[in-house]
């Protein structure tokens, strides 16, 4: 989906906005000669306080809320919490992983790390066996579900619940909802059939499975809220009962400390450590298969026990998510809770700003 060929579609201009407007610059420059969005959220009351978005012809909105793409392993933590909360999983279940899992002529790679992992190093360090082995021993579990079917409905439910799949109807015009497998979808698309292998890359957020950075942000919000969250929303002082009305997952309450933990982790001693700083941010990196270069993701929240802020970074062909993505959270963090960059952090701005993917 592009937007080559219809006008830019800019933030609304009516009434006071929740965006702070150094955030909301700092978004823009770090965006500068890509294609990408950088979406910040009070986790407390849902206001959105950066949506800052680029593309060849400009900004535009739906960058961050109209283009739902793959998640890349961002969508690691929600399986993570959908697994831990069926049972299917414990935080001591490891996978063996040796740079991937083959199976017949389908071979799926993983970077180098130790194995076995259990769930905290699973998602520190990313590892796709982990999650492909997991979900899809869900969807194949007989015991737990009648049918496929009725597993694949159920984790969906999940999924939803953490506000992924459709639209959540925010107060800006142009969003769109995404893509969730349901069963009458997988029913349709593999008409021979289908299990949890046929489906497992959504097991580490790409294949039947589309978000958009807007959603991929709420998801940290809930995370970073330990299983609540309100609709998002740009307007200050909102009267609409949509958007003052807390939410909740449908993901057990003891699912959330590991998880945060492992996004600790991620960030301390795994795959985000260019963004370790004095206070503890939560985070997961995402790095997303396409064609041309993979897109860089990134998801996170701070401080880790008193969240202020969640963030996503969604940019196009920008690499692995440690590369791009995570510099630019970081970034965004740091303005947001010290008010200012550091002198070593601007020069890091100075190099993201100057480097040029479009």
């Amino acid at each position: 989906m592009g937007f080559s060929m219809i006008s830019a579609q800019q933030l609304p201009t009516d009434g006071p906005l929740t965006i702070r407007p150094l955030l909301q610059q700092l978004g823009e420059r770090l965006l500068k000669g890509k294609t990408g969005s950088v979406v910040a959220i009070n986790p407390d009351n849902g206001e959105i306080l950066c949506i800052a978005t680029n593309t060849p012809n400009g900004s535009d909105v739906r960058q961050a809320i109209g283009k739902p793409q793959a998640p890349g392993s961002t969508f690691k933590t929600a399986q993570a919490l959908t697994l831990l909360s069926e049972g299917i999983i414990t935080t001591e279940t490891t996978v063996e992983c040796k740079e991937g899992i083959t199976d017949g002529n389908i071979k799926v790679g993983c970077h180098k790390h130790r194995s076995p992992l259990a769930l905290k190093d699973a998602l520190a360090q990313s590892c796709n066996t982990w999650f492909l082995m997991t979900f899809a021993s869900m969807i194949n579990d007989d015991f737990m579900y009648e049918t496929r079917d009725e597993a694949i409905t159920i984790w969906r439910s999940y999924m939803q619940s953490m506000g992924l799949g459709g639209p959540m109807h925010i107060d800006i015009e142009g969003e769109q909802g995404g893509l969730l497998a349901g069963a009458d979808y997988l029913n349709r698309r593999y008409k021979d059939g289908w299990d949890g292998k046929t489906i497992w890359w959504a097991g580490m957020g790409q294949g039947d499975v589309t978000c958009t950075p807007l959603q991929l942000c709420n998801l940290a919000v809930t995370i970073a809220n330990r299983g609540w969250f309100y609709v998002p929303h740009i307007h200050k002082d909102t009267q609409n009962k949509r958007y003052l009305t807390k939410r909740q997952t449908k993901v057990q309450p003891e699912a959330y400390p590991p998880v945060v933990e492992g996004m600790r982790w991620a960030v301390d001693k795994g795959t985000a450590t260019s963004i370790k700083t004095t206070y503890p941010i939560c985070g997961k990196t995402g790095t997303v298969e396409n064609l041309g270069a993979d897109h860089s993701v990134f998801i996170g929240f701070a401080p880790m026990n008193e969240p202020k802020i969640a963030v996503c970074v969604y940019i196009e062909h920008g690499g692995f998510g440690a590369d791009l993505a995570a510099p630019v959270a970081g970034l965004i963090i740091e303005e947001y809770l010290k008010g200012q960059l550091s002198e070593t952090s601007e020069a890091k701005a100075k190099r993201i700003e100057g480097k040029k993917l479009n």
